[in-house]
């Protein structure tokens, strides 16, 4: 089974506290350079982008459209974002997005990490589920409706390692047949080795395990089968004080070989990379530095290994 990979290519992202913005802007010229260069000779390479409902003018990176040419299309996330939980707009919201941009886009995604309560993130709005459930049925609604076949819509979640976690029993419990016939797929984000150490000789074996843990263990409880395909849509490892540029070029090389040897038995569709660039390559936290360049845009040994990865799995 052949993997289609991708990437997150603005500078702004979350921490624990709040928004991270780069310390250069973006600039799309090295950007759309780079892209190409990951790219090579894929016929398919994703772009991953976010837009929020709550404040749809933040949009990172922007203007993400400059980028979906030369057969590459968007992975959006599109974010629920509002704090009280109110769903009045959501989805029209969702409806007007996927009309606009839809020759555009791959990969359509409701919500953003609903199951884990950070600010940046959805998981901790009341109501979440059911904006994660009305939206995919609104999307896929819509995606249809226009024509656009092609457009897999889903959403994403990270791994859960508390037995109390009640997440996805409480999204079966509101999956209707709607849902589940809306749904395209289910997306995976993980950092292995980055807030849990995992020696070095078992970061393969760790990778296979809570990707398949995911598929056999999480997703069933919410009545979620093995037709419905996985993507990676968030993985990483950032470099910085104590985390040489030459390990992260390792952690990529084993990390994808890893997800490319599930593919075929666990249905996994995609491999995306978070992120492109740092943003701040002299800033003091681990999020400051995933990058596969560095924030002025010169390339870590990753980069290449990445580009090299994607060619191999996806050409020929």
């Amino acid at each position: 089974m052949t993997l289609t990979f991708g990437v997150y290519p603005g500078g702004s992202l979350g921490d624990e506290t709040g928004l991270i913005e780069p310390v250069r802007p973006d600039d799309p010229v090295r950007i759309a350079a780079a892209l190409r260069e990951l790219q090579g000779g894929a016929s398919e390479f994703l772009v991953r982008a976010y837009r929020s409902y709550a404040a749809d003018e933040h949009r990172t990176p922007a203007r993400p459209e400059q980028y979906a040419t030369e057969g590459r299309k968007l992975d959006l996330v599109l974010q629920f974002g509002v704090r009280s939980g109110e769903l009045d707009g959501w989805t029209d919201y969702v409806r007007q997005v996927v009309r606009t941009e839809g020759p555009r886009l791959a990969v359509v995604q409701i919500c953003e990490e609903p199951n884990l309560d950070l600010p940046t993130l959805d998981g901790g709005i009341p109501d979440v589920r059911r904006a994660l459930v009305e939206g995919v049925i609104a999307a896929k609604e819509e995606a249809l409706a226009r024509g656009h076949d092609h457009l897999s819509v889903g959403f994403n979640a990270v791994p859960s390692f508390d037995p109390a976690d009640t997440f996805w029993s409480e999204l079966g419990e509101l999956a209707d047949e709607r849902f589940h016939g809306a749904l395209d797929y289910v997306g995976l984000d993980f950092f292995p080795d980055v807030f849990r150490p995992v020696p070095g000789d078992r970061l393969a074996e760790a990778v296979r395990a809570v990707v398949t843990g995911f598929r056999n263990d999480a997703l069933p409880r919410a009545g979620i089968g093995p037709a419905v395909p996985l993507r990676i849509c968030e993985n990483g490892w950032p470099t910085g004080p104590g985390r040489s540029e030459e390990r992260q070029a390792q952690v990529v090389e084993q990390v994808v070989r890893a997800v490319a040897g599930l593919a075929e038995r666990l249905s996994v569709l995609s491999y995306s990379f978070f992120a492109l660039r740092d943003a701040d390559s002299a800033g003091p936290g681990l999020f400051h530095h995933f990058g596969l360049l560095r924030d002025d845009y010169t390339p870590k040994p990753a980069f290449d290994v990445y580009r090299e990865l994607v060619g191999e799995l996806t050409v020929g």
